[in-house]
């Protein structure tokens, strides 16, 4: 089958260099397996780390891509609930489902889990012809959500709402500060926010602030700006005089990191909460202690989420009240251009690609 592989690291992100379409072995299901002819997968910014060899080495010859949606074409003998012919989405979380963790429901905090396309190999991920996986590992996509829309929600939309729901709590009537508000993850935390009936303050770079309020944010914010966080503080205390509360921010939905972390803090109100994954655009960033322990601030990790919550998100695609933005899809002949266009960030929502 065709796959898109590379068989060294590119630290430069010089893409064309490493990223080649090559010929590799057909895969055949193992007993608790599944195979699936992919139609489409999703970028994500673990295929950039990946290609760079940082923050961790990945194995190789490699194959990126945890986002694929296909057709099932073979099952294993020990499979019970997929059948070929059935429409299926990748939960890219692969955990040991024995440990402690995972047999508490938290299959998120296992120590031996490994997020399928980056991690694992070598030659196993999405961007191929036919991708398989442990049945565990495959999600049925309701019937009236599209391959393109699966792939372009599963793991983000997936982490979004374990971030929101599952860690932060989030409650109606709160304020919830989304940023980066037009990436993969902010698409779909704005509209999570909106499905709680949160008021919902947005970031984003100038020119797709209108996106952020046509996803349902209440007010969008340029976090280029110096003082960025400034204009959103003078927002919460709008909203505080109309509901007779304190001004801030309830729930920071934060992914980017970078220089806005301290910002960030400031915003919160007395005991509460900023969820955190991803850090974009920095990992290394300086802590004001006195925001967090003062005011008995919440700082909680967070990464991808349970089959469960990816079930609970799909569930609420099918009823209309969440969508997958697609930005744009290429074949894996144009990777390096889908890939230098995430690098840069001129996309809104999700790219995708198609085996061809």
């Amino acid at each position: 089958m065709k796959a898109l592989v590379y068989e060294e690291y590119a630290p430069d992100d010089d893409y064309a260099k490493i990223l080649k379409i090559k010929e590799v072995p057909d895969p055949k299901p193992k007993p608790n397996e599944v195979v699936f002819k992919v139609k489409v997968a999703g970028l994500n910014h673990d295929d950039i780390w990946g290609m760079r060899g940082k923050p961790i080495k990945i194995p190789m010859p490699h194959i990126s891509g945890t986002d694929a949606a296909g057709e099932v074409v073979a099952v294993g003998d020990d499979v019970t609930t997929i059948k070929v012919g059935d429409r299926v989405v990748s939960h890219g979380n692969m955990s040991c489902r024995i440990c402690m963790a995972c047999t508490e429901g938290r299959e998120y905090d296992c120590q031996y889990r490994k997020v399928w396309g980056f991690q694992t190999g070598p030659l196993w991920g999405g961007y191929c012809e036919y991708a398989h996986l442990p049945e565990v590992n495959v999600v049925k996509i309701p019937e009236n959500i599209s391959y393109e829309e699966a792939a372009g929600s599963s793991m983000v939309m997936m982490t979004s709402w374990h971030m929101l729901v599952g860690r932060a709590k989030i409650k109606p009537g709160q304020t919830v500060l989304v940023m980066g508000g037009t990436s993969g993850m902010g698409t779909f935390g704005i509209q999570i926010a909106k499905l709680y009936s949160c008021d919902v303050i947005a970031t984003a770079s100038p020119n797709k602030l209108e996106e952020c309020i046509k996803l349902g944010a209440d007010f969008a914010i340029d976090h280029r700006k110096d003082d960025w966080h400034k204009e959103v503080f003078a927002i919460t205390k709008d909203i505080a005089k109309k509901k007779g509360t304190n001004p801030g921010v309830d729930v920071i939905f934060e992914h980017i990191g970078g220089s806005h972390w301290n910002k960030e803090l400031t915003l919160l109100k007395y005991g509460a909460t900023l969820v955190t994954t991803g850090a974009t655009t920095g990992y290394d960033v300086q802590t004001d202690l006195r925001h967090i322990f003062f005011k008995g601030i919440n700082v909680l990790g967070s990464t991808q989420g349970t089959r469960a919550e990816l079930e609970d998100g799909l569930y609420w695609m099918s009823q209309g009240k969440i969508k997958a933005i697609i930005d744009s899809i290429y074949t894996f002949e144009n990777a390096v251009e889908a890939h230098t266009k995430m690098l840069k960030g001129a996309f809104i929502g999700k790219i995708l690609m198609k085996p061809n």
